[in-house]
């Protein structure tokens, strides 16, 4: 065994050092400081190098970590970014934003040991920011064209991978989207301090200059239906993400400053890239000198009360019906939340929006565990008498996303979809019931990871080559 590695029990733990609280709650930018070559190559050499690697095992994309970690700890860092982008098409997202104390880390076999996790994600991050910095993450070059193009319906991480991998292949990539960047959830779905915008256009920019055309600002349905999509390319992909909100059934439900998630994130980004937001120049989607609260207990609620506090808000509080160990959000964001000044109030579950036109206040009824559900967690079961009010002129609610009604915004009615409303396809191909017509990411698999949509993403675009072989190709010369 390489000397270099198992220094797990000579090196502890160590994550790249946060910004001061009191500075980071006054900007959007990201929390932690980059990582120095030496403490890189340090955290890696801990890594273990166990026979059966848990932390790829549970990554959703199978990244090679032992050996990319290996190869930072020797210092070979070109090497070790090649291996962990052969798998993964945004490292540097992933490194960012992926829950790793839910999947590589927190199965990390040190960690189990009682040592401390090796903190995959911080050098995941810091090999790719590397390579970005050394120049060696260079433009798709593509020698043959072939004479086939293959639409990508949404320009989010799963239609982004997916058109790069077929893009490798030599196929004509046209991604669509309705916003007027690409990035979908990456853009504005997720706030700064996880995820600054400049990575993402980074790499949007080097699939432009790759060969990849994007059309941005196009509603399929409204600006072209399916069939005139399908009918121009020889495969489609529908990569559109989920992002219809889930609503709460609450008397005055319909009062003023009640917002879903994905509205309060739009406006606070679209401010963030430089552009002009009437709603929130007015001060409405805007959570300044407001008692907010956060409906939800995912990362989508996290993010909403931490944007809260770099808003000026005058209070956050954030109510989830279970308590702290049943959250579904990452353990991370909820202690990075905490240190931020948001206030939890666990076993809580929203009664009953009050106000004059505008919110005012909130009827909260306290909870309590049952027996667990089908998920394994424990039910929340209403104390009966036990409400109580919060004030509050402002909600977010944090609930999760479902599927718009596809068949029926592209004009599609052929296209089938499960009783959820995300889209139906063979488990194998990914092919949807329409011919030539595929599909991945949340849009099939409900809402999810923005790593599990890359994967989707890679999966699609084997079967897309494998049916636009079986069709037939031709070939031209790139000059």
């Amino acid at each position: 065994m390489n000397n270099k590695m198992l220094k797990f029990v000579k090196i502890g733990q160590q994550t790249p050092p946060k910004r001061d609280i009191g500075i980071r709650k006054d900007d959007f930018k990201e929390i932690y400081d980059d990582f120095i070559n030496r403490k890189a190559q340090e955290q890696s050499s801990r890594c273990s190098q166990c026979g059966v690697p848990f932390c790829q095992v549970h990554c959703p994309l199978s990244n090679n970590i032992p050996d990319w970690l290996k190869l930072t700890a020797e210092g070979r860092l070109k090497e070790a970014y090649e291996l962990s982008q052969s798998t993964n098409n945004m490292p540097e997202v992933c490194g960012r934003i992926c829950p790793q104390d839910r999947l590589c880390e927190g199965n990390c076999v040190i960690e189990q040991s009682g040592h401390g996790t090796v903190t995959i994600g911080s050098v995941e991050k810091y090999i790719t920011d590397k390579a970005w910095e050394e120049g060696w993450i260079k433009p798709i070059e593509v020698k043959y064209e072939k004479s086939q193009s293959v639409g990508i319906i949404g320009a989010g991480p799963a239609g982004l991978a997916a058109g790069e991998e077929l893009r490798k292949n030599g196929y004509k990539i046209t991604i669509y989207d309705r916003y007027d960047r690409a990035g979908g959830l990456l853009i504005y779905g997720i706030p700064n301090f996880k995820l600054e915008k400049n990575i993402v256009e980074r790499r949007t920019k080097l699939l432009k200059d790759g060969g990849i055309k994007f059309i941005q600002n196009l509603e399929v349905g409204k600006d072209a239906t399916l069939e005139q999509l399908r009918k121009k390319h020889d495969a489609i992909l529908i990569a559109t993400g989920v992002y219809k909100p889930r609503e709460i059934d609450l008397p005055w439900n319909d009062l003023e400053n009640i917002f879903p998630a994905m509205e309060f994130f739009t406006a606070s980004n679209k401010k963030g890239l430089g552009d002009k937001v009437e709603l929130f120049d007015k001060g409405i989607l805007n959570a300044e000198g407001k008692d907010v609260v956060v409906i939800g207990g995912g990362d989508t609620a996290m993010d909403c009360v931490r944007t809260s506090v770099r808003q000026k808000a005058r209070s956050v509080k954030c109510l989830y019906r279970r308590d702290k160990e049943n959250m579904p959000g990452s353990a991370r964001e909820v202690a990075n939340a905490e240190e931020e000044g948001v206030k939890f109030v666990w076993l809580s579950s929203p009664k009953e929006f009050k106000g004059t036109n505008k919110i005012e206040n909130l009827i909260v009824d306290q909870i309590e565990l049952g027996e667990p559900d089908d998920s394994g967690r424990r039910r929340p079961e209403i104390k009966e008498g036990s409400e109580f009010e919060i004030k509050t002129d402002m909600v977010i609610k944090a609930l999760g996303f479902d599927a718009e009604d596809l068949p029926y915004l592209f004009d599609a009615k052929d296209l089938q979809v499960t009783k959820w409303g995300t889209i139906k396809t063979d488990f194998n191909t990914m092919e949807t019931n329409l011919k030539g017509i595929f599909a991945a990411g949340d849009i099939v698999r409900g809402a999810s990871l923005v790593v599990w949509a890359i994967k989707d993403g890679r999966e699609a675009a084997k079967s897309i080559k494998t049916y636009l072989e079986n069709i037939g190709i031709k070939k031209t010369r790139v000059a």
